[in-house]
């Protein structure tokens, strides 16, 4: 046993510190995805008004009016395509997800800029498990925890250990999300 328990030191040590980096980036996109309804934690969203004379009534304008509109704002460059939810109202969109909105009868409008969050935006990516391989490398981050989580059953003992006030501890990690799922 003696020797068990030494094992599982060094094997919860050395893969606690492995799996440092990937537990911050699910840590950190986790926090960030658990507030959907505060915030947009990929990207930061900036709505400005804006004004034109440019002709965008249905049947009247086409690409080149559009693009000709988006001049005035600076955002030519950006356009991607068009089309009218109502017969007053253009919807322009552009390049990285922003979008402008106009009345087509007044030519007042609102555009909506998107900006990806530095950080934020690449570990909420890792987190939504983008691709096969990082599907692959989160499985074995998944049972790399699962051994950390057995391995310190075994690394103290007496009434500090699992079967002491560290089992006071488990039961507690197990009680919280169970009494969750039963009241909410």
């Amino acid at each position: 046993m003696k020797l068990f328990r030494k094992w599982s030191r060094i094997i919860h040590r050395d893969l606690g510190f492995f799996l440092i980096g990937t537990s911050l980036i699910y840590a950190i996109s986790g926090i960030a995805l658990n507030h959907l309804n505060d915030w947009n934690p990929s990207y930061s969203v900036n709505q400005t008004n804006i004004t034109t004379n440019v002709n965008l009534q249905k049947g009247k304008a086409d690409k080149k009016d559009v693009i000709m509109f988006l001049g005035e704002i600076k955002l030519d460059d950006k356009y991607k395509s068009h089309y009218y939810p109502k017969p007053e109202l253009i919807k322009v969109f552009l390049k990285g997800g922003s979008s402008v909105i106009v009345n087509t009868k007044t030519g007042n409008g609102t555009t909506e800029i998107l900006k990806k969050r530095p950080l934020f935006y690449d570990v909420n990516f890792l987190h939504y498990n983008p691709s096969y391989w990082w599907m692959w490398f989160s499985d074995i981050y998944a049972g790399g925890l699962i051994i950390i989580a057995l391995s310190s059953f075994f690394m103290v003992r007496g009434r500090k250990g699992a079967w002491g006030r560290g089992g006071i501890y488990i039961i507690f990690g197990f009680l919280i999300p169970i009494l969750f799922l039963i009241f909410l």
